[in-house]
């Protein structure tokens, strides 16, 4: 499967960004989908996690009540909605599927199967 990041960009602190991950292929629905970060001289973290199916889901401390996971099957694309954004979400983002997922998300970057080429979020006055 090949994955499609966009949707990154420039935001103010306190601002929204609403990336998004399209995969190609006809089985979206069977893969758990996960958004990673990677900052300069840092390791790539898992951020937000999805099941299959959208009914589980998995964010990191540092983005909890701010980021949201979801996904449309129908459309093969998962979204990650990023408010009041801060200075440190700033970052190349991530998405990555795991075949065969289950009704599970999966928090291990070595886990996943794909990965897209990401798309950077700068956060900055």
């Amino acid at each position: 499967v090949q994955l499609q990041a966009s949707g990154g960009g420039l935001a103010q602190p306190g601002g929204s960004l609403r990336p998004s991950c399209t995969a190609s292929g006809r089985t979206f629905s069977t893969y758990a989908m996960g958004w990673f970060r990677q900052a300069p001289g840092k390791e790539r973290d898992l951020v937000a996690a999805i099941s299959g199916s959208g009914s589980n889901t998995y964010y990191a401390d540092s983005v909890k009540g701010r980021f949201t996971i979801s996904r449309d099957n129908a459309k093969s694309t998962v979204y990650l909605q990023m408010n009041n954004l801060k200075p440190e979400d700033t970052a190349l983002y991530y998405c990555a599927a795991k075949s065969s997922g289950g009704g599970y998300y999966y928090t291990r970057t070595s886990s996943y199967d794909y990965w897209g080429q990401g798309t950077q979020v700068t956060v900055s006055s």
